[in-house]
């Protein structure tokens, strides 16, 4: 089984620089879409091929939106903001489909509008997979200087992502249970905007103080995994290694320096953490071949026993 993350940074942008490409040759099985950031009515006619879309668009225009790719429709589906769009191939209906009350952890509400979270069922497997689009964030007020990238806001993007983070631990818990008492597995993929340790961003003694490597950023990562919950795959299968990176900015060179953060990944509970045989970032060769500004991580998992 093949499973795929992907911040596609606009699909629309992304077919024309060669998603299409990507998902024919790759052929995975399941893939978790990020900043799909298209409404439903615009979605590129065939960018999925013969896949099942499940779209949470959200309602911030140009902004955000997740989805999951299957092989099957999913035999359920779970988001926070009460309906998702679904998608067969070869399908242009606009209907969307309820989901289920109750599905969302205290303290998510001021985002449920905003396109960032969706889980599905596999109906050809005991799996529950869910694509997650983590607030970028910002930097504390005492860390903020006039003239930097963007202008001092007084801390409240940063206050903003950890309420998010805060509150999202109790729904990836949740969650995890549901699956396990519903005799699945549970796979998290998704753009956290968080890269975990020293392997995970290319320069990071300079980026101690950067939004996604603040040291609260971290040990709230320290929190979500370990060997009984779950388990980082894509470090598991590297344990040793920086990177593999899957985001670079487009400025400055830096894909060709290879000066990138590790921030998507697979979250698997522990059986499935179990089964990967490979684990990897679809690095392009060359910057004009980038899709996005991430990179797909794919994960090859070998089929339950």
């Amino acid at each position: 089984m093949r499973v795929a993350t992907f911040n596609v940074n606009g699909i629309r942008a992304a077919q024309r620089r060669g998603f299409e490409a990507w998902l024919a040759e790759r052929d995975p099985d399941v893939v978790a879409l990020q900043e799909v950031r298209c409404p439903p009515a615009q979605l590129p006619a065939g960018v999925f091929g013969d896949h099942h879309l499940t779209y949470e668009p959200g309602h911030l225009a140009g902004r955000n939106g997740v989805a999951v790719l299957t092989r099957t429709r999913p035999a359920a589906v779970r988001t926070w903001d009460g309906e998702v769009l679904m998608r067969a191939p070869g399908e242009e209906h606009l209907h969307t489909e309820p989901s289920p009350p109750g599905t969302m952890a205290r303290g998510l509400s001021p985002f449920a509008s905003e396109g960032r979270y969706v889980e599905v069922d596999l109906a050809d497997r005991p799996l529950t997979v869910a694509s997650l689009y983590l607030p970028k964030g910002g930097l504390p007020a005492h860390l903020q200087k006039p003239g930097g990238r963007e202008a001092p806001d007084g801390g409240a993007k940063y206050e903003r992502k950890m309420g998010f983070l805060a509150s999202f631990a109790r729904q990836l818990d949740r969650s995890r249970k549901t699956a396990r008492a519903a005799g699945r597995e549970f796979l998290l993929l998704g753009d956290l905007n968080v890269a975990h340790t020293r392997l995970d961003v290319t320069n990071w003694r300079s980026n101690q103080k950067s939004e996604g490597f603040l040291p609260e950023e971290r040990e709230w990562f320290d929190s979500i995994v370990s060997p009984r919950t779950l388990v980082d795959v894509v470090r598991a299968q590297h344990p040793d290694t920086t990177g593999p990176m899957s985001w670079w900015s487009w400025m400055g060179g830096a894909f060709d320096r290879d000066t990138g953060w590790r921030i998507d990944y697979h979250l698997a509970t522990p059986g499935l953490a179990k089964r990967a045989v490979t684990a990897g970032t679809d690095r392009p060769a060359s910057g004009p071949e980038r899709v996005s500004d991430h990179a797909a991580v794919v994960v090859d998992y070998a089929e339950a026993s």
